[in-house]
């Protein structure tokens, strides 16, 4: 199975826990994240989320790398998913094993972290009065950047 995906389906939680669990492993961190109905007093009717499907891949693989080696002992496996998703659906999961706690809530939180920095996910919001792609930076040029 793979440990770094990119999927157009309900994201089974249980599946990417189940990847890194290990009998070296004291600790296994997983976190999700919603898609929620208010944000900034605006309420959203749901997500929109597009990929570059092989390099997103490809960049949780080595966001995945980046914390193997700056936690050594650690194993993760990460997935985000693309398409429409409503609120409470989630939209990425990231389990962290590691031989100790501390390291794996570390590890885990630098992973959404980094997620948002570098990883070519886009998403649009639809609000009930409108919609815009939102984040550090928008898909399209006219929107005011690039991707997110």
């Amino acid at each position: 199975m793979k440990r770094y995906e990119i999927i157009d389906t309900p994201i089974d939680v249980q599946k990417y826990s189940d990847l890194v669990l290990h009998p070296a492993a004291g600790a296994v961190t997983v976190f999700t994240g919603h898609v929620r109905e208010w944000t900034h007093g605006v309420r959203t009717l749901y997500l929109a989320y597009e990929a570059y499907v092989p390099m997103a891949e490809k960049k949780l693989a080595e966001i995945g790398a980046e914390m193997e080696a700056k936690w050594p002992g650690v194993q993760v496996a990460m997935a985000h998913r693309i398409g429409e998703l409503k609120i409470s659906d989630i939209a990425v999961v990231i389990a962290v094993s590691s031989p100790h706690r501390k390291e794996a809530y570390e590890a885990n939180e630098y992973a959404i972290e980094r997620i948002k920095e570098v990883v070519p996910i886009w998403k649009k919001e639809i609000w009930e009065d409108g919609e815009e792609w939102i984040g550090a930076q928008k898909k399209y040029p006219e929107k005011g950047g690039e991707s997110q």
